[in-house]
């Protein structure tokens, strides 16, 4: 897709829902901050009477409209919305939501379906987690720092390999490329341009670093590279250049997401400075250049690593995002001791077949590191995993996605009570 109908789709979405969301929706957003051991209140019926035609209200003017991983998108054509307003008001919907699906009735119904165990029952379990690093899937599990140690050793020589490095920081450039250029299209500047320069000269030396060789056939048969670079240059150009782009972008950090991963990632550039690219050396050597990045940034990312996260994500999925969470959950005994359950949630907009499969896909993805990562660090046990999407509505189902069950759960208000229709 062109950057100019990137543009246009951004703008009529942006347009599309400042049209449907005339008139403002005023009420105080509850957050809850507690241990787990908190207790949480329990609100009058009056509160949820009062509150839920706004909920509703609110649903409806977002119908198509999802945070995805810090994001305003449509969900029908996955573009782009940037509007401060509508970002306020969806929060504001997904904090309220959490206030409904910890009420009495809803827990009650949460049980009879789940009768081996309660899950989110407590107002910490229900909190929005953001999951940026090893450390905070690592938490979620309860991984000791011995496990934690062992985690890190085994997935570090996997995500550092030189493909999966470049691969990576390709990635983030040209994502990081297409918000400049919708940035710079709406609102030009000085820092804009020179990020458009700079942001290319990185994407150069990227291909100039990976050479024309095809890593898909035998080193014996490699054709000679068809790029021949004046002299060597050093990872140190890519270093210096990260810091003039975050440096001349700095006053638009607030709209350029992966800007914030170039600050991540530039850990680990700072790790390889000393290496050399020349892609005219015979293929021995440019092997051993790779190595050499692979092993620096194995010895040097730490398990809290955030770029050390980044490469693993993009290891797992092809993708660089953090993964944003609506209801954190947590692991929950359910009656067998050698299994356990890590539930997790989403809050949806509606129950569309398109909210539905992304909040879905969403979910998949937070569930499946938190496996990955239970297996990696030889956790007792089996891990189970359960995706719960809440909607304001009536419909329940199970959805099955990869072999884990997803439930969608429908939150309405009933006389003096807060119920779901059970399944």
């Amino acid at each position: 897709m062109t950057s100019f109908k990137v543009v246009q789709r951004v703008l009529q979405s942006a347009k599309y829902c400042e049209r449907k969301l005339n008139g403002a929706l005023h009420f105080n957003t509850m957050l809850y901050h507690c241990t787990r051991d908190s207790n949480e209140e329990v609100l009058p019926y009056e509160w949820y009477e009062k509150t839920f035609p706004k909920l509703t209200r609110l649903a409806h003017l977002l119908k198509d409209v999802d945070l995805v991983d810090g994001r305003i998108v449509n969900v029908n054509d996955n573009s782009i919305i940037s509007d401060d307003c509508i970002e306020r008001r969806m929060n504001a919907f997904k904090s309220h939501m959490r206030v409904f699906i910890g009420s009495p009735s809803v827990q009650r119904m949460l049980k009879k379906q789940i009768s081996a165990f309660d899950c989110f029952g407590k107002p910490c379990e229900r909190e929005p987690m953001v999951v940026s690093s090893l450390t905070t899937v690592s938490n979620v599990l309860n991984v000791t720092a011995q496990q934690r140690k062992l985690v890190r050793l085994t997935i570090s020589p996997q995500v550092t390999q030189h493909r999966i490095w470049t691969g990576a920081l390709e990635k983030i450039l040209n994502e990081l490329k297409t918000e400049i250029d919708l940035l710079n299209c709406q609102f030009p500047s000085k820092g804009t341009k020179m990020g458009q320069q700079i942001v290319s000269s990185c994407l150069k030396f990227l291909d100039e670093s990976i050479g024309s060789n095809d890593p898909d056939s035998a080193s014996w048969i490699r054709l000679s590279p068809a790029k021949v670079v004046d002299s060597p240059r050093k990872w140190e150009d890519v270093f210096e250049m990260f810091n003039d782009l975050i440096n001349c972008l700095k006053s638009e950090k607030g709209w350029l997401y992966h800007l914030k991963k170039i600050e991540v990632m530039k850990e680990g550039v700072s790790q390889i400075r000393d290496v050399l690219v020349d892609n005219s050396i015979g293929y021995k050597d440019a092997s051993y250049q790779e190595s050499l990045i692979q092993k620096k940034l194995t010895k040097t990312l730490g398990h809290s690593s955030p770029c050390l996260f980044t490469l693993l994500l993009y290891y797992l999925y092809g993708q660089v995002r953090d993964i944003e969470v609506d209801l954190c959950g947590a692991v929950y005994g359910n009656g067998s001791e050698n299994k356990v359950t890590l539930c997790m949630g989403r809050i949806l907009t509606s129950n569309e077949e398109n909210m539905v499969w992304s909040g879905v896909k969403q979910l998949e993805r937070a569930l499946g590191l938190s496996k990955f990562v239970w297996e990696t660090a030889g956790m007792k046990g089996i891990l189970e995993l359960q995706g719960h999407l809440w909607c304001v509505g009536s419909e329940e189902r199970l959805v099955t996605y990869r072999g884990n069950a997803f439930f969608l759960h429908g939150i309405n208000l009933g006389p003096r009570s807060i119920s779901s229709k059970p399944l």
